[in-house]
């Protein structure tokens, strides 16, 4: 009889892999991170609503799951005991990405120091509990988590689209109906990645519980 070998949550990638992974992730992290934070890039990014919604947020996300991967294994044991099957990370992830799209907000983050790094903040947590909360939380976790954000999502885009004055005093009204046709377009994309993943999940993993049933 022969063992596979020990993997890294349902992604089947080896634990050891993501070990020798981790330092490396967590360094283009703080590089992303350190990016960002950089004045000249910070300001071109916050000076368009498109660049401020649709590419410094998902990057302050991006460098926030980087990040985290570099946790000893001590931390995320003490996380996961409290993150059970990622319900309170992606809670927590969910609550941060309603508030961030809220308009009022977006104007705060442009002329209040302590709004815009309570945004980073929170952002980079955000991505951090992604990653710490997306694997355990299996396909029915995950699909209620990406039922309730993607609609929320796309229900802002249409009100951005539709709104007759503009919604944040610090752009315009083009911008703001492109950032809400945006929206609209990235949740479809999304729920059609994730649905594409589950199936293309349960294609390959079919034979295999197949081939295990008939060898019991």
């Amino acid at each position: 009889m022969t063992t596979s070998p020990a993997r890294g949550g349902c992604s089947g990638v080896p634990a050891a892999a993501l070990a020798r992974v981790a330092p490396w992730a967590a360094a283009a992290g703080v590089v992303l991170l350190a990016v960002l934070a950089l004045p000249p890039v910070r300001e071109a990014m916050e000076s368009r609503m498109a660049a401020h919604m649709l590419l410094q947020f998902p990057a302050l996300i991006a460098a926030g799951a980087l990040l985290a991967g570099g946790c000893p294994d001590a931390v995320r044991a003490r996380i996961a005991r409290w993150n059970a099957l990622g319900l309170a990370g992606l809670s927590a992830s969910a609550a941060v990405l309603a508030v961030s799209m809220i308009p009022r907000l977006l104007d705060l983050a442009l002329v209040d120091v302590r709004v815009e790094a309570a945004k980073w903040v929170a952002l980079l947590l955000c991505g951090a509990a992604l990653r710490w909360s997306w694997r355990s939380a299996g396909v029915v976790v995950q699909g209620f988590f990406l039922g309730n954000v993607l609609p929320m999502t796309a229900v802002v885009g249409v009100v951005y689209q539709e709104a007759a004055d503009r919604l944040c005093n610090g752009y315009r009204l083009d911008e703001q109906a492109f950032v809400g046709a945006s929206l609209v377009w990235l949740s479809i994309a999304v729920a059609v990645a994730w649905l594409a993943g589950v199936a293309r999940a349960s294609i390959a993993t079919g034979p295999e519980e197949r081939r295990g049933r008939a060898e019991a």
